[in-house]
């Protein structure tokens, strides 16, 4: 027969396997609803803000390089060369002594495209840009121009 002592005992084991209640785990993902609503999009503006500044750094770096490549070679890229010159001798350039970039790659925009050179530039002796998010000219926020000219 059961006495008190085992029937509390199973009473007390079925409690703690029951698990949690359908109000309780609804209670749960409200909290995180909201917190994912709260703060999912702060952390898509810094992420937006942040291939910005990426952007802002290649091109001030991809400038730096075409400042070194005219000092060794005696003048820049041109149009038809492109960036591609500085990772790959352009036919008929002795003094040639790169490549320039360190993976031995032309770098792409944080959006995954390909930043626009053009020499002899409008702004300057070269002209480096990145078209943004939406790879068009114009644009705000993240699908503003990244431009070394700026």
């Amino acid at each position: 027969m059961y006495t008190n002592q085992s029937l509390n005992r199973s009473l007390n084991q079925s409690r703690r396997l029951r698990g949690f209640t359908l109000v309780e785990l609804l209670v749960v993902l409200a909290i995180l609803g909201l917190l994912a609503g709260l703060v999912g999009p702060q952390v898509m503006s810094f992420l937006g803000t942040s291939k910005t500044k990426t952007a802002k750094l290649q091109v001030e770096n991809l400038a730096a390089t075409l400042d070194m490549y005219r000092l060794e070679v005696g003048r820049y890229p041109t149009q038809s060369e492109g960036l591609q010159a500085l990772v790959e001798r352009p036919a008929n350039i002795q003094s040639w002594n790169g490549p320039y970039l360190r993976k031995g790659d032309v770098p792409k925009d944080p959006w995954g495209f390909d930043y626009q050179y053009r020499f002899p530039g409008e702004n300057g002796a070269f002209d480096i840009w990145s078209l943004g998010a939406d790879n068009r000219e114009g644009g705000d926020g993240e699908n503003a121009d990244i431009r070394s000219w700026d």
